[in-house]
């Protein structure tokens, strides 16, 4: 059985701390990400990611812990994202995503986000 202290390992280690170098240790090579209806694959992810992490931006995570469900392969959850970029307001996002794993590494993500990062000028060098 997966858990949740693996999911918050891999915010930790590699969202927080901004390394990309690590997205093969939590995500499965055959990944794909669902996010706000539309999907990417593990390249696309990969890819967004070295471009944004090597920009000013910033991340802190905070989690909902009434809202956590674990369940065989999977975790569901509520978190919080707030981005910084330079000398910009941050901005919180509200994220509601259902993880699955395989081979205990990140298979698939299913997510919603307010507001939808991919529409915020923090990640803009995302694409």
């Amino acid at each position: 059985m997966v858990s949740i202290a693996l999911l918050r390992e891999m915010f930790t280690e590699m969202v927080v701390a901004k390394n990309p170098e690590l997205v093969g240790r939590y995500y499965d090579p055959d990944f794909e990400l669902t996010t706000n209806g539309t999907t990417q694959d593990y390249a696309e992810f990969e890819a967004g990611h070295r471009r944004v992490y090597g920009t000013d931006i910033s991340y802190a995570v905070e989690y909902d812990e009434q809202a956590w469900v674990e369940s065989g392969d999977g975790v569901a959850g509520r978190i919080w994202i707030t981005t910084r970029r330079g000398d910009a307001d941050p901005t919180r996002i509200e994220v509601v995503l259902v993880v699955r794993y395989r081979d205990g590494r990140i298979h698939r993500v299913w997510e919603l986000t307010w507001p939808d990062w991919s529409a915020l000028e923090a990640f803009e060098d995302y694409g």
